[in-house]
């Protein structure tokens, strides 16, 4: 959209409230020097006093405090760099994923192969601001997240958002949201909870029938559990380990997500996971109305399909190793087997997906694949843990039974890159085989892994 365009947009997008532009961007208002999200309830305020801005973290920077109302913190992720393989993007994961709270924007650059400057250009081109400010801040936005809807003590919060130091949160978060801590839990008038429960916002539409359809059918039993109205799973994170469990809420744009972990120092990060999961960042209105139109009316397209994602590469890498050449349901029934016997027992009689070095130790006698199989499974666990960086997926095809379906079903699924197209898959194969006309994957360019769901789904 050209400037004249974009600006009609998001005016008329702000009077509307509707939540499907939630999160897409922010309005400030000059005359309170408060920011919020297009949703807020507050009385519209005339539009001569409004600037727009395209992430929370830019009104931040440009001296605006986020809203008490409306809580910017909570809205969903602006991911307008999705679709596009940049550099930007994989900085902007790798953020996600804590690379500047345990190193530095230098270092940060040599992951991605570019110089320290280029990647600070990136930064202010895309969104206006520098790398290490922009990670601050999405720390502060989580801080205030736990503010409003937990107990938690300052002092976890700090921790749980990646802060190193009470006195370093505390300066860091008044100097970007304009207020202390303790101010914003007093002000704060929703019911916190004793248990670890948030709110996990999305824009509409969401398909949850689909969704919850997609993980039944592939649920591991003693790993995951499924109801009507929620999935839940154990999990580890480096050091953390827990469970989680999502809870549907019918006609509202957001899941309620209970938590217990054995540590808060990585909360801030799982949450990240757990929201990139469930691709509750996704614009499924841009993405519906592109793949849409597209398809003939016998494809029988659903809106609102998210890609389900799978907690770890290296869990990934393993479900896809154990599904070569057999069916769904096969699958499910070797990688249950596969975690009643190397799992660790967590809670309840709930199992962990076992660790590398347990494959890589184990026979897998109790596996009923062939010998080769096997062995594509203990050379890929023994190489993630010598890799240096085992989530560089492409070098995967230099392991023995690793092809290119593998690589790129883990690439959809574990780092939900956007534009994965499995043309070698035999469901894709099965449903062109049956429809007279079928879209074009070129033309569902930068979104070609929701068309592949959609084969799926047919």
């Amino acid at each position: 959209m050209d400037m004249c365009n974009t600006y009609q947009f998001y005016r008329k997008a702000r009077l509307s409230r509707d939540p499907r532009f939630d999160g897409l961007f922010f309005t400030a208002v000059k005359s309170t020097g408060i920011y919020c999200r297009p949703i807020c309830p507050a009385t519209a305020p005339k539009e001569e006093n409004v600037l727009y801005f395209e992430s929370a973290a830019a009104a931040g920077n440009a001296g605006f405090r986020p809203c008490l109302r409306c809580r910017p913190d909570s809205a969903p992720g602006c991911n307008t760099w999705f679709g596009t393989k940049t550099s930007f993007q994989r900085a902007m994961r790798l953020i996600h994923e804590g690379a500047l709270q345990e190193g530095s924007v230098g270092q940060l650059a040599e992951r991605l192969g570019i110089t320290d400057r280029y990647l600070r250009q990136l930064f202010e081109s895309n969104i206006g601001i520098s790398p290490k400010s922009y990670a601050l801040y999405q720390q502060c936005l989580f801080a205030k997240k736990l503010l409003h809807q937990t107990k938690l003590s300052i002092t976890d919060i700090a921790l749980a958002s990646g802060f190193k130091s009470l006195r370093r949160f505390n300066d860091c978060f008044k100097n970007r949201m304009g207020l202390t801590p303790s101010r914003v839990r007093k002000e704060s008038n929703s019911q916190a909870s004793d248990n670890l429960t948030l709110k996990l916002y999305y824009r509409p539409p969401f398909n949850w029938a689909h969704l919850h359809a997609f993980l039944d059918h592939r649920k591991v039993d003693g790993l995951e559990w499924c109801t009507e109205s929620h999935y839940g799973r154990t999990f580890e994170f480096e050091q953390t380990h827990g469970y989680f469990e999502i809870v549907y809420q019918q006609n509202q744009n957001y899941f309620l997500l209970n938590l217990q972990l054995s540590h808060w120092k990585n909360l801030n990060l799982i949450v990240r996971r757990i929201r990139e999961l469930f691709d509750l960042d996704a614009n499924m209105d841009q993405i519906d109305q592109q793949l849409e139109k597209l398809c003939p009316a016998e494809f029988n397209y659903q809106r609102g399909i998210r890609l389900p994602g799978i907690w770890s590469t290296y869990e990934a890498g393993v479900r896809a190793i154990l599904g070569q050449q057999v069916s769904v349901h096969q699958a499910v029934q070797l990688t249950t087997t596969l975690v009643d016997h190397l799992g660790a027992t967590y809670i309840n009689g709930k199992k962990l997906f076992p660790t590398a070095p347990t494959v890589t130790n184990s026979a897998l006698d109790f596996l009923g694949i062939p010998q080769s199989r096997k062995d594509t499974l203990k050379s890929f666990s023994q190489w993630f843990q010598d890799a240096d960086q085992p989530e560089e997926l492409d070098q995967w095809l230099g392991i023995k039974g690793i092809g290119n379906w593998t690589v790129n079903y883990v690439k959809m699924r574990a780092l939900k890159e956007p534009d994965i197209w499995l043309d070698s898959d035999a469901g894709i194969a099965r449903t062109r085989a049956t429809l007279a006309k079928t879209p074009d994957p070129e033309l569902a360019i930068p979104w070609r892994s929701y068309l592949t769901l959609q084969y799926w789904n047919q």
